[in-house]
């Protein structure tokens, strides 16, 4: 991620405080007008750094990177599919028109969409589940449900899929 823009603001009014926030991709940072410099300095350092881990808390690891992607496939296939599903690749791609994910079981690859970066961890661990169970059942056929079926919030997630889809006018489906 590229550094954000930073603009200073200066108050007299303020005495003690130093407060920041985000107006677009802009860090803006508020100080009392008496800080040095060097003071600002720090500030402006020490207040990106508490937004940054801010904003890192709010974004879970899996959907910040493929890397990490990959690594929540293994615990979900170990936790749920006996760790028999072993992609070979598992990325984030641009929002798909039609689809949350996609698997190509011959290569082992799974691609997931963008759209899927903001929902519920326990939403996109759903769709990961499905997806890893089509690399052993391609089809969705009862015996690729009933792997599904082992995640405890396929239900649920299916139902908040749909209702995503809905409110955005997507008319997106599962696979």
């Amino acid at each position: 991620m590229a550094e954000p823009r930073v603009e200073v603001r200066r108050s007299k009014r303020r005495t003690r405080t130093v407060t920041a926030y985000r107006e677009g991709d802009t860090l803006v940072v508020l100080i009392p007008a008496r800080l040095s410099k060097a003071e600002e300095a720090h500030w402006v350092a020490e207040m990106q750094r508490k937004l940054l881990r801010g904003e890192a808390k709010r974004r879970p690891p899996a959907k910040t990177s493929d890397a990490t992607l990959l690594r929540r496939c293994q615990e979900l296939s170990d936790r749920h599919l006996n760790g028999r599903a072993e992609p070979a690749s598992v990325r984030w791609v641009a929002p798909m028109r039609t689809r949350w994910a996609s698997c190509t079981p011959t290569d082992g690859s799974i691609r997931v969409s963008e759209h899927l970066r903001e929902v519920p961890t326990w939403v996109l661990d759903y769709v990961l589940v499905h997806e890893l169970a089509h690399l052993l059942v391609p089809s969705h056929n009862a015996r690729f449900w009933d792997l599904v079926r082992d995640y405890p919030r396929t239900d649920r997630a299916i139902g908040y899929l749909e209702g995503l889809s809905a409110a955005a006018g997507w008319g997106m489906t599962e696979d």
